[in-house]
């Protein structure tokens, strides 16, 4: 416990005192898998009488947390249209884990979160989302990967789909002094330093300034253990938050890729048909079709679609490897979407479907995100295997 002197207020060392412009600022260090984090908000709140609560939440973070039927209200369709397919596998992948985690050790995680939520809402104290938009964050980190790093990445997250990691008393210990983005990006942290910049860093200062800003005199932030000396070195001073929240220039390489490639596979069908005729050009095409359309089809057929998924997947791979606005998987996964509706009990039971590969599989919506993601990956190697064919036979 630290004696707080000035006070006489007794509180656990988890908290630091900090005075800023005049203002007294409890940072309150929690650990997102913690009973003892959730008393430590509750008791500081009711020892220092705060005048603002500001919590390590972002808005999106705060409406999914206490939209507790958030998943019933899902657009699948409008998860496709915005191309969120692979981020909502990924979060689906990584909320399982932390349940998995919860149910373990008997408390929910970001319950200390909640608990300061709760003590705003009782105490009539500001309450104060402090957090960056996770939304941004995860741009941030990902814009900012050069491409092999991207692919590295990509790799390490498709594979977190397909493996059960064991939740042992090492790991616990680990995870319940770390911020909980932190955390699920622990390892990848270490593979790839950069993302530490983006992930942590840059946060560091945004929940500075946002604490900095809040109103009264006296104000608790409950922030993850691992930002609070990062938040002691930066909310002593005025902090320019523009620039944390602006998003990465997009690259001109991938839309070289989207566009170029159907012109060139394009332009090689009208040389081959001028230079030798009408039956090259057609062999030439039937390659692309063919190749296409089999590969796309048995990335919905590995998803066990429905038989008109995989038909529909070989019947529009094709095409939309022509068209850069259109892509194989999101056909697939509209048709998918159309012959096996989810249903509100499928909504219901995500959270246990992605704790196994078999759950992967049997619910109706991660089925439909596999179906799009495998169609996807199947007309991209079908793209690059008929187009250098066609190259080679054509030269």
């Amino acid at each position: 416990m630290t004696d707080m002197a000035d006070s006489e207020i007794r509180l656990s060392d988890s908290v630091a005192h900090i005075t800023v412009d005049g203002r007294e600022v409890y940072l309150v260090g929690t650990a997102h898998v913690s009973k003892e984090s959730v008393d430590d908000v509750r008791e500081t709140v009711e020892a220092v009488k705060p005048d603002s609560i500001a919590v390590e939440l972002c808005a999106g973070r705060h409406k999914a947390m206490m939209q507790k039927d958030a998943w019933k209200n899902m657009d699948i369709f409008k998860v496709f249209k915005e191309k969120k397919g692979v981020f909502l596998i990924t979060q689906l992948v990584m909320g399982a884990f932390y349940k998995r985690l919860g149910d373990k050790l008997g408390v929910k995680p970001g319950a200390e979160m909640l608990e300061g939520i709760k003590q705003a809402d009782e105490t009539g104290a500001e309450l104060v989302l402090a957090d960056r938009d996770i939304q941004i964050t995860l741009k941030r980190v990902w814009g900012y990967l050069g491409f092999w790093n991207k692919m590295k990445l990509a790799a390490h997250l498709m594979a977190s789909v397909f493996t059960k990691e064991q939740i042992d008393e090492s790991m616990i210990e680990q995870i319940k002094s770390r911020d909980q983005l932190e955390s699920v990006m622990a390892e990848f942290a270490e593979s790839f330093p950069e993302i530490k910049k983006r992930l942590i860093d840059e946060r560091d200062i945004f929940l500075a300034q946002k604490i900095r800003e809040a109103k009264g005199p006296t104000v608790v932030a409950v922030i993850g253990a691992g930002h609070v000396n990062g938040i002691k070195e930066h909310i002593q001073r005025d902090n320019d938050l523009g620039p944390l929240m602006e998003l990465p220039k997009p690259s001109i390489w991938p839309k070289l890729f989207k566009w170029g490639i159907p012109a060139a596979v394009i332009a090689l069908l009208v040389y081959g048909y001028i230079a030798f005729g009408a039956r090259h050009s057609m062999e030439s095409i039937w390659l692309w079709v063919l190749i296409n359309g089999i590969l796309a089809a048995l990335g919905s057929a590995i998803a066990l679609a429905h038989p008109l998924t995989i038909i529909a997947s070989f019947v529009g791979a094709p095409l939309t490897s022509l068209h850069p606005m259109v892509a194989a998987g999101w056909v697939a996964g509209l048709v998918q979407a159309w012959v096996r509706k989810p249903t509100v009990a499928d909504f219901e039971d995500l959270s246990e479907a992605v704790g196994s590969v078999k759950g992967f599989w049997k619910n109706s919506v991660t089925k439909i995100l596999l179906v799009v993601v495998l169609a996807n990956i199947g007309s991209s190697l079908g793209t690059i295997i008929s187009g250098w064919l066609i190259v080679r036979r054509t030269f």
